[in-house]
């Protein structure tokens, strides 16, 4: 074991000390074809006016530790559920960004709520209408790279950012942050993420930690468009504890969905609730609600898909035990 897998063993032993008592049981599976593209009644008047929501809400700045070895000091922004929140507490999602981190390109230097992208803002506003909390971690710029990375800069990446050892730990700190707010259900938490976020839902949600993780840990993941060879770690197995949908355009020019394919089968092969939805000619990010991605057809049907599915999948997945 490694010493970054050492410490993550140690702090989730601690965090199942100190977590709420919750019965832990099988979750029901939402049916999901993984390979056909079905249309939801998403339309693209109401994709647009989406946008425009999510680029109105602001979300509020918020710190808390990761539960990294120097339990770095991470900035997060919270944006709560419209509404009122129910008095057995509302469910939660943490959102993980991709490698150009959390804020627009347009930011200017000028890193706060109103400059984070608009995929971020997006999905935000998406689970907050819905009833949700929303967490957006920054786990890049308190470490120093607020700008994130450019493609093709794979190998030359720091390893203090790195998203199979260091990112889960960023997780994690934020689900022990939701833990602690009053109005959360801290058992109903789920786990999404985008591209290098996404690697980190698959690492994160791996089964390979200490203690009952369907009792302490996320209650489900959802992966986009996420790199899948997580630096050959899960090469013999890959099993996770909570179910975890992935999803990718076979047009993708970043990540490979073969490896995404071989990761998913060795999952089901293991037993675990993994599945993988590939959309025909979609390229990576195809979720972005910017015009320019949703004018590609391909980019266009897959998000009105991804986002009734994704949706039905948290209502189960999240349910009240």
């Amino acid at each position: 074991m490694t010493r970054p897998q050492r410490h993550l063993s140690a702090l989730l032993a601690a965090l199942l000390a100190a977590a709420p008592a919750v019965q832990a049981q099988e979750q029901p599976q939402a049916p999901l074809n993984s390979d056909a593209v079905h249309h939801t009644a998403i339309s693209n008047a109401a994709v647009r006016q989406g946008s425009a929501t999510a680029e109105q809400r602001l979300g509020e700045r918020v710190v808390f530790r990761s539960m990294d070895e120097p339990r770095t000091e991470l900035v997060g922004y919270l944006f709560r559920p419209e509404g009122p929140t129910p008095e057995s507490g509302a469910p939660a999602v943490v959102l993980l960004h991709g490698r150009g981190g959390v804020y627009s390109s347009l930011a200017d230097g000028v890193y706060e709520a109103r400059n984070l992208t608009l995929r971020l803002k997006f999905w935000a506003a998406y689970w907050t209408d819905r009833g949700y909390y929303a967490l957006v971690v920054d786990s890049f710029g308190p470490r120093g790279y607020p700008t994130g990375f450019a493609a093709g800069t794979y190998s030359s990446r720091p390893p203090e950012i790195n998203e199979v050892t260091i990112r889960p730990l960023d997780a994690y700190g934020a689900l022990r942050f939701l833990r602690s707010l009053e109005g959360v259900a801290d058992d109903r938490i789920g786990l999404m993420g985008f591209s290098n976020g996404a690697s980190t839902v698959l690492s994160a949600l791996a089964d390979d930690k200490p203690g009952d993780m369907r009792r302490i840990g996320f209650r489900a993941g959802l992966a986009l468009y996420p790199g899948c060879g997580l630096q050959g770690r899960f090469r013999r197995e890959y099993k996770t504890y909570a179910p975890v949908e992935v999803f990718m355009g076979t047009a993708d020019q970043e990540v490979s969905p073969e490896s995404c394919r071989t990761l998913v089968d060795r999952a089901q092969a293991a037993g675990a609730s993994v599945n993988l939805t590939r959309y025909p000619d979609a390229a990576h990010g195809f979720d972005d609600p910017s015009r320019s991605r949703q004018a590609v057809a391909a980019n266009a049907a897959a998000t009105e898909d991804l986002r009734g599915r994704v949706d039905r999948f948290f209502e189960v997945q999240l349910a009240p035990r």
